[in-house]
């Protein structure tokens, strides 16, 4: 049996892993121009497949019969070659959405409430379907509709937004449509977009306290469900949640911060030994980058300019899934740093006592009073880190100590 994924542009897809782990069966990538897609889709080699971006509606008069979801949103992201040889076309998105919203909402009633949907797109026509279909009143924006990001501020009663549009998705990370800040009766604010796992708009959710969601849970649970249209047969729904919490786990980066000399680059090294992980060194990058060390650095820019080259190197690092970071002692410093490492990672904050720390090679610790600097420091170590860890015994104790955080 083989599957797979029809796409213009499909670059780093997650969807073979996260079919590879729901059933035995073949799933390729399949990057097709718009020329290509119907002679593909007409006589190509497969027995499913998922459609991506561009082509949900492409597909459409391919079909010969479309399941009453796709029917009604008009946008079909599942393709079954049955045995006559006939397509049939179905929508999953719609299940992997309402398995988003009710991460958020659990039974929530929507019933006259408010909410935007960014975006016109496909995703866009299986979100507002969805919710509509809960009841709620549903606004579309885009750039140039009624309602847009130059007036957007009339709807300031939502309770719910949804981005469904490509901003902030790797590489760009960092962009978003709104600011959160103008819609004070939010009750949840969801993204489609899952890499990087938290974009620029659900940093700033967590910033004000908003319920949030990204995109990985609505892959998972959309591929399960296609899944189950290639096999004719129902799947578990337990399935999406530990394949949510593997993929989670696998892509999130591992970052190490904590005052200078307090074994970051040691622990960094044997945590990544120990789960097979690129080792990223912070500083090292910084030093590469530069051509010359940290002390010559500080002589030549002072601290100011070696945090500008820390901030580009930890915009550069951050973007990426899957790292070990060890880091510079003072990149909390920075506040700026702070969703740059978020955005994809967990941030493990070592503690050690400070005539432990260790001085030497640190431009900062070799003449300072570190007890000072731990007082400055403290309280922006802990707005940073997601959970501490003692790091007074033996290293390998230390990375026991987080992975045990990491598995409980």
């Amino acid at each position: 049996m083989q599957c797979g994924l029809l796409g213009e542009k499909l670059g780093h897809s997650y969807s073979p892993q996260i079919h590879a782990l729901l059933a035995d069966y073949g799933y390729t990538l399949f990057e097709k121009r718009p020329d290509e897609v119907e002679d593909f889709v007409r006589r190509g080699t497969w027995h499913g497949l998922n459609v991506t971006i561009p082509y949900k509606k492409t597909v459409i008069p391919l079909c010969d019969e479309l399941s009453e979801t796709a029917g009604s949103i008009g946008s079909v992201n599942t393709l079954l070659r049955r045995e006559d040889g006939s397509i049939y076309g179905d929508n999953t998105d719609a299940f992997g959405f309402e398995m988003m919203l009710d991460s958020v909402l659990p039974g929530a009633d929507l019933s006259k409430k408010k909410a935007l949907v960014l975006g016109t797109g496909g995703a866009a026509a299986t979100v507002c379907t969805v919710l509509r279909n809960r009841h709620a009143e549903v606004v579309s924006v885009s750039r140039t509709g009624d309602v847009n990001y130059r007036n957007i501020a009339s709807q300031a009663d939502a309770a719910l937004i949804v981005n469904t549009t490509p901003l902030g998705m790797y590489p760009k990370n960092g962009e978003k449509a709104v600011d959160l800040s103008v819609f004070p009766r939010l009750a949840a604010v969801l993204d489609v977009i899952y890499n990087p796992a938290r974009t620029a708009l659900l940093l700033q959710a967590q910033e004000l306290g908003i319920p949030y969601a990204g995109g990985l849970l609505m892959l998972v649970a959309q591929a399960k469900r296609s899944a189950e249209v290639f096999l004719g047969k129902i799947l578990p729904d337990s399935e999406i949640s530990r394949i949510t919490a593997l993929l989670s786990f696998e892509m999130q980066n591992l970052i190490l911060i904590g005052m200078p000399g307090s074994g970051k680059s040691s622990i960094a090294s044997l945590l990544a030994q120990r789960l097979g992980r690129q080792l990223c060194e912070a500083d090292d990058e910084v030093e590469r980058q530069a051509g010359m060390s940290i002390p010559e650095i500080f002589a030549k820019e002072g601290e100011t300019g070696f945090r500008a080259r820390e901030t580009a190197v930890l915009d550069a690092l951050g973007k990426q899934s899957g790292l070990v970071i060890s880091t510079g002692g003072g990149c909390v410093t920075r506040k700026e740093n702070y969703p740059l490492l978020h955005q994809n990672g967990t941030i493990i904050r070592l503690v050690r006592d400070i005539d432990k720390l260790a001085r030497e090679g640190r431009p900062l610790s070799l003449h300072a009073d570190l007890a000072q600097m731990a007082a400055v420091r403290n309280p922006l170590y802990e707005r940073f880190a997601d959970f501490t860890v003692e790091n007074s015994g033996t290293p390998e104790e230390t990375v026991n100590a987080i992975l045990e955080v990491l598995h409980p």
